[in-house]
């Protein structure tokens, strides 16, 4: 570990240019629950059968009863090592994009500047019927919020499972993975596409690219380091003795 360690540091002060990818692992250290596992069972229901379009179109009471639960949840929960880590590097290198796949805007909390979340955030709401987006921090946001420009139904303005996600800050995700020297993916099973793909993009421009995570994933073997532990741990590691 301390050789990889070491080695990726030495990458990391040559480049100019580093993108670094975040998934739940990140935010889990926090004590954010996870949508997959036993921690994304909510009053019997899966998570990822209430944060789709046809949940809400369905029952929109029942899906803010549940996002109310995680904004409320998430409200009492604060950055850890690794996101301060991350700004910290990003105060280090010249060209620094980070990209995320948490809502729980805990990266913006920590103090990330060129940050782009893929998947939305929660604490933004959309009007689903003259689209305008707001930031509420509210942790309870009642029963059916509505718009105070038109009075249409509020939801989260994060990507549900069957949406697609914004293709402009997708296009700029990609963008970033191809042109980096670097690529940290941290906290990520590697599943869940199109972010997933984004360290192939990495490597076919070239880029070193590292996995920070708890255990060996599906694209473990594409990495040049594989460092297994929490990132929380890892991370700040990166950072120290950087001369």
């Amino acid at each position: 570990m301390e050789k990889a360690l070491n080695g990726l540091r030495e990458a990391l002060k040559k480049s100019n240019r580093v993108a670094v990818l975040t998934g739940a692992g990140v935010s889990a250290e926090s004590g954010v629950p996870t949508f997959r596992g036993a921690d994304g069972l909510w009053k019997n229901y899966q998570a990822t059968d209430l944060a789709t379009p046809e949940a809400f179109a369905k029952d929109p009471e029942l899906v803010w009863e549940f996002y109310n639960w995680r904004r409320g949840l998430i409200s009492q929960k604060t950055c850890n090592p690794a996101h301060t880590a991350l700004v910290e590097l990003e105060r280090l290198i010249s060209e620094f994009t980070l990209i995320t796949q948490n809502v729980d805007g805990l990266h913006l909390l920590a103090g990330s500047q060129n940050l782009l979340e893929i998947h939305g955030n929660i604490w933004r709401v959309k009007c689903t019927k003259c689209r305008e987006v707001t930031l509420d921090r509210a942790p309870n946001m009642g029963h059916l919020p509505t718009c105070d420009t038109c009075g249409g139904l509020l939801r989260p303005d994060v990507v549900w499972f069957g949406e697609s996600l914004d293709p402009g800050i997708l296009q700029h995700a990609v963008e970033a993975s191809r042109s980096c020297e670097v690529m940290l993916v941290i906290g990520t099973s590697s599943v869940v596409q199109p972010a997933a793909s984004l360290a192939f993009e990495a490597k076919s421009g070239g880029a070193l690219v590292a996995e920070i995570n708890i255990e060996r994933t599906p694209n473990s073997d594409l990495m040049d380091f594989v460092l297994l532990g929490k990132a929380g741990e890892i991370v700040p590691k990166l950072v120290e003795n950087w001369g």
